[in-house]
């Protein structure tokens, strides 16, 4: 706990107050709603908003019309949705590609470790086929018990 989250002990007025927030709440929710301005949902709504401002403001009564027909306002507001929009995609994105990297770190240290397993492996059966030549194999018992048998019999 820091000297200003304290209450027992006096704030430093040397310090100004600032503005706290939580970089990874913030990134989160950026990642929320970029997610949203990339669906079919979001250019439906955004449509459908569009055309109901531009058809109130066409086709209702003078009076009751407040964006008129150059559409200022509408142009405003479409420009100050995309100056948000363009840098939460951007953290969004940031947060990705970290994330990614990550991830690829970790497939890189298990890619090694398997690697080393199949070399180890690799000796191990290379090692049991050595150790296998120098066994004796159920046909060479065979063929050895045979020509022994023969040679018994000849010697009768």
């Amino acid at each position: 706990m820091t000297t200003t989250e304290r209450l027992d002990q006096p704030r430093d007025l040397r310090r100004p107050l600032r503005p706290h927030y939580d970089p990874e709440a913030f990134g989160r929710l950026s990642e929320r709603i970029a997610r949203f301005l990339g669906t079919a949902r979001f250019l439906v709504y955004m449509t459908v908003f569009v055309l109901v401002w531009v058809g109130w403001n066409w086709g209702a009564p003078p009076p009751l019309r407040f964006d008129p027909y150059p559409f200022i306002f509408l142009t405003l507001m479409l420009s100050l949705q995309a100056s948000y929009a363009a840098p939460l995609i951007l953290l969004a994105q940031n947060r990705q590609d970290d994330r990614d990297r990550i991830q690829y770190e970790q497939d890189r240290e298990a890619a090694e470790r398997n690697q080393a397993e199949i070399e180890y492996l690799t000796r191990e059966i290379a090692g049991l086929r050595l150790a296998l030549n120098e066994v004796a194999t159920r046909d060479y018992l065979r063929s050895e018990l045979t020509r022994l048998l023969e040679e018994l019999r000849e010697h009768r």
